[in-house]
């Protein structure tokens, strides 16, 4: 199965929205959060995004869907994916989707034991996602 880890500059969004995930995903898909900074600001921590992409290749036999809110993230995420060995390296999928949604869409295609590929498309289609009606 593929787990996600969702990344943000606060520790609060990114709670809420593993919330969100596991409601309609459900409890199976293996959900990890990095947000804010150690001391309890906003801001990322490469030991931080580390250490949840560790739990979540330890939850999952399979691979992980990486989403992230802003750019500077990435480079916090880029850190902590030198740490990590090879072989977990080579688990780890970066989506460029949008946070919530593409979480969202990312964890219901995992929840229905989506490919890697799957999941990836799945919340690169949220960029796609139209939010009023049009008229």
């Amino acid at each position: 199965m593929v787990g996600l880890v969702l990344i943000s500059h606060s520790e609060m969004l990114v709670d809420g929205l593993r919330d969100m995930v596991a409601q309609v995903a459900g409890e199976d898909v293996a959900v990890a959060t990095a947000g804010g900074t150690d001391d309890g600001r906003l801001g990322t921590s490469a030991p931080r995004i580390a250490a949840a992409i560790r739990s979540t290749l330890d939850a999952t036999a399979g691979d992980v869907v990486v989403l992230l809110d802003l750019g500077s993230a990435a480079l916090s995420l880029e850190l902590a994916i030198e740490d990590l060995d090879p072989a977990d390296q080579a688990r780890v999928r970066i989506s460029e989707a949008p946070l919530v949604e593409g979480a969202i869409l990312a964890a219901v295609a995992a929840s229905v034991d989506g490919s890697i590929d799957e999941v990836m498309a799945a919340a690169a289609g949220a960029a796609t996602i139209t939010k009023l009606p049009r008229s």
